[in-house]
């Protein structure tokens, strides 16, 4: 039965980034199913409110996709009664502790060197390549999954943008959502209430200035060339998206339907 469109987004306390992808349009004239797939970011600091939301959705399957060092640093998700939580690493622990050093600790000197003159941008081009062409086994363990039975599911990482973003493009691209809708979800973590909250060692004065700002935007920003980056290497590494689903993810035509059946009205 298809579910009403809910009238407002919550906005939780101690989650950011939480919204429905229902509704977004597929090729073949079907919609995303409300009330079946949903983003985040972290759940570490959901409060009882939040936790008692997130259970009132009938969630079967949480994919955090953080790494040990996310974990380290913000703590493990909130247990949800009866939810299975599924954590699957979609970067390596070290760079994800070379990551957070630098946001948290990182001086002004050297937040020029690692990130100036582009090079946050550049960064961030990099991982989302990278993502797309060496965790096809995640990508492919988490489609698999939501054909068989993990649905409804909330996929997070910390802020909810990057990996969880990749991992929602993904599965978009599986139930053949057309690409302009993909970009404008993903791009509506730039909103103020959406945004992960930078948190920095050191006086407000000096910690977070104008210019240490804008060094770090670029790594918390939702931007086009972003994405566009990882939809450029699918088409370049297998020469399009359903070679990518069958090649690269080992999605089989029926195991696609199946994901369509579940997910799409």
């Amino acid at each position: 039965m298809t579910q009403q469109v809910p009238s407002t987004e919550p906005e939780l306390a101690g989650v950011r980034n939480f919204r429905d992808v229902g509704g977004l349009p597929a090729k073949d004239g079907r919609r995303v199913r409300y009330g079946v797939l949903f983003r985040s970011g972290h759940l570490a600091h959901a409060t009882e409110s939040d936790a008692a939301f997130l259970s009132s959705l009938g969630l079967h399957t949480v994919f955090d996709f953080r790494n040990a060092a996310d974990q380290r640093l913000e703590g493990p998700d909130v247990e949800l009664p009866g939810v299975r939580n599924v954590n699957l690493p979609l970067t390596d622990p070290a760079d994800g502790a070379e990551f957070w050093t630098m946001v948290r600790d990182g001086d002004l000197d050297q937040l020029r060197t690692i990130l100036g003159d582009g090079r946050a941008a550049q960064r961030m081009l990099v991982s989302y390549r990278a993502i797309i062409q060496q965790r096809t086994a995640e990508h492919s363990r988490v489609l698999h999954a939501l054909a068989e039975d993990s649905v409804p599911v909330l996929m997070h990482c910390a802020a909810g943008k990057d990996r969880a973003g990749l991992s929602i493009a993904v599965t978009l691209l599986a139930l053949g959502v057309e690409r302009e809708a993909i970009l404008a979800d993903y791009l509506k973590s730039n909103a103020t209430h959406r945004r992960y909250r930078v948190r920095r060692s050191g006086s407000a004065e000096s910690a977070y200035t104008p210019e240490v700002m804008e060094l770090l935007s670029p790594l918390f920003d939702a931007r086009a060339e972003y994405l566009t980056a990882a939809f450029e290497t699918v088409e370049r590494t297998w020469g399009g998206v359903d070679a990518y689903l069958e090649q690269g993810l080992g999605l089989a035509p029926r195991t696609r339907e199946r994901l369509r059946e579940r997910l799409l009205d």
